[in-house]
């Protein structure tokens, strides 16, 4: 019976030691570091594990707290990319975004570090953690803030610039065309009324031209040629009738 009782207290105290190490608990981000981009948190560019960091990449560096958190087992991690949510895990080599964790080493090594790049510009917008062992938290140790790539300024020139034929308002300057209203000042034009007085046959006639319109006047400039013809008719008979008779008064004498 002794034997039997010390061995079932013996058992109970490994499964008693034993347990914390089985369990696993979830943790979130601390609630500071949520929203914060890397430029936030203190800049350690320097750290051997971003050696490999590319310059258009942040790098994050997480660590877990406490003596009685364990060792990280996964993360899970939401960004903002200015545009839309994207949630990355640690670990995953299935995804575009290099992560690995570090281990502290020694006698009872402990895996409380992990390492992740994300493109330069990312918001942490929140986080949680499994662990082996419990805690409150786990937060951001130190980043590497990297380069924005500017958004290919090639691209946005070439239409930024098509302004340039937009300017064409040039062409919508042909409002000088518009002010066609000299055309319909062209009422100028429409005084040609003017021209109808040029029906001023009274010019014509002067011509000696006068059109088909202008007999009545050509009628009395006739007669007055008629007239003038018998004048000079009635004239000549006249100076005959008196020379015929001075050569009879000069003969008879």
């Amino acid at each position: 019976m002794a034997r039997a009782a010390f061995s079932a207290t013996a058992a109970t105290a490994c499964l008693a030691l034993a347990t914390p190490a089985w369990a696993s608990s979830t943790i979130g981000l601390k609630s500071a570091h949520h929203g914060k981009k890397a430029g936030y948190f203190t800049q350690q560019c320097d750290d051997e594990r971003f050696a490999n960091l590319p310059d258009d990449h942040d790098g994050w560096h997480f660590v877990l707290p406490g003596k009685n958190s364990g060792s990280f087992e996964t993360l899970t991690l939401t960004f903002s990319d200015g545009t839309n949510d994207v949630t990355v895990n640690i670990p995953d080599g299935s995804d575009a975004y290099p992560d690995f964790f570090y281990s502290t080493g020694g006698k009872d090594p402990r895996q409380i570090h992990a390492y992740l790049f994300t493109p330069a510009g990312w918001k942490l917008v929140d986080g949680s953690a499994t662990i082996s062992g419990t805690g409150d938290d786990f937060n951001v140790s130190h980043t590497c803030k990297g380069t924005v790539p500017k958004p290919t300024p090639t691209p946005t020139p070439s239409v930024s610039e098509s302004p340039e034929p937009s300017e064409s308002p040039s062409a919508s300057e042909s409002p000088e065309p518009s002010e066609s209203p000299s055309a319909s000042e062209s009422p100028s034009t429409s005084e040609s009324p003017t021209p109808s007085d040029s029906a001023s046959p009274t010019t014509s006639p002067s011509g000696g031209t006068g059109g088909g319109g202008d007999l009545p006047l050509t009628g009395v400039a006739v007669t007055g040629m008629a007239l003038t013809g018998v004048a000079l008719i009635g004239g000549g008979v006249a100076l005959m009738t008196l020379r015929r008779r001075r050569d009879r008064i000069t003969f008879t004498g």
